[in-house]
């Protein structure tokens, strides 16, 4: 990318586009307080790459809810006939919908959508931590990782037991698992970024992929840094269209040539390196972000553009797997 993650458009060289198809529900099971529906969706299963979305068409062909709901995938099984999963909430008439759902039943879904987590040129130490069923993207990261020689370990977190998500999985698949919940239902008691500094050192982290809200990921993002660790974030904003169109999940990103920009979540991300995003600045246009009132800037030169420091981002990586 041009500038680094700061230059808008572009699907890197030989990865397929996504899809839009009609989608067979194989299950929908509970799993402690939220959901998990699995589909049959071979073309969006083969083009899946871990860290990448898709977006579902709620309420049935009448209904009155236009906008569809987007999704991280949890898991796909190429070898089962090309399955995808993906977990949630249900929080509105749309999940509920969802949940409502049974075997058979077809769904409109596109994906797999936006640029995956980028992976480690040579085999390291990562963490994965993940908050909720934020976690879910995760799963998959963690089994291309070890395909590659990567070392993994888990740090996930939740209000209470019942909304933590994948801790078995994480504890079976993981070098090791550390679980936090602020009641102490569950594990340590505390937010995950009161362990991260803990798990970091006894896991000798090189680095850390993070999926959860927007004000864990800039904890994590802050005291990574005081080792010099980058942070690959999944960045949860809400997206009504997936596509790049509505800009509605605009967040201000400095590229590495030190331009401030504002960049679409579901086209340029939802993966971004943590340290060029302006985590202070979310939800509002930075005074000195590229196409702002007043730019070009008089007030100074852009900002002093930040070191790769060896996770490459999106686009540069030959990770494909199939």
């Amino acid at each position: 990318m041009n500038g680094g993650q700061g230059a808008l458009g572009g699907r890197p060289p030989g990865e397929a586009g996504p899809v839009q198809v009609r989608a067979t529900v194989l299950t929908v099971r509970r799993v402690d307080a939220y959901h998990a529906l699995t589909l049959v969706a071979p073309a969006i299963a083969a083009r899946f790459r871990p860290g990448q979305f898709i977006t579902v068409a709620v309420g049935g062909p009448e209904t009155s809810m236009l906008a569809r709901r987007s999704f991280a995938v949890q898991d796909v099984r190429s070898d089962h006939g090309g399955t995808v999963e993906f977990v949630f909430e249900t929080r509105g008439p749309g999940t509920r919908w969802l949940a409502g759902l049974r075997a058979r039943e077809v769904l409109d879904v596109t994906g797999p959508l936006g640029r995956p987590f980028p992976l480690p040129k040579d085999p390291s130490s990562c963490l994965l931590l993940g908050v909720g069923y934020g976690c879910a993207p995760l799963f998959a990261l963690a089994a291309r990782l070890r395909e590659r020689g990567s070392s993994v370990d888990f740090l996930l977190g939740a209000q209470r037991a019942d909304r933590v998500f994948g801790a078995l999985t994480a504890r079976r698949s993981g070098r090791s698992a550390t679980v936090t919940t602020s009641d102490g239902s569950f594990g340590a008691r505390g937010a995950v970024t009161d362990l991260l500094e803990q798990v970091i050192r006894e896991a000798r982290t090189d680095v850390v992929y993070a999926s959860a809200p927007v004000p864990v990921l800039r904890e994590v993002t802050a005291l990574a840094g005081k080792y010099d660790i980058p942070v690959q974030a999944s960045v949860d904003l809400s997206m009504a269209c997936g596509i790049g169109i509505c800009l509605g999940c605009v967040l201000p990103v400095t590229g590495t040539d030190g331009i401030t920009r504002m960049l679409r979540s579901c086209v340029d991300g939802p993966v971004f390196r943590g340290d060029l995003v302006r985590w202070d600045d979310v939800g509002t246009i930075p005074f000195d972000a590229l196409g702002a009132p007043g730019w070009p800037r008089t007030l100074g030169e852009p900002r002093e553009p930040p070191r790769d420091r060896g996770v490459a981002p999106p686009g540069h990586q030959s990770h494909h797997a199939g």
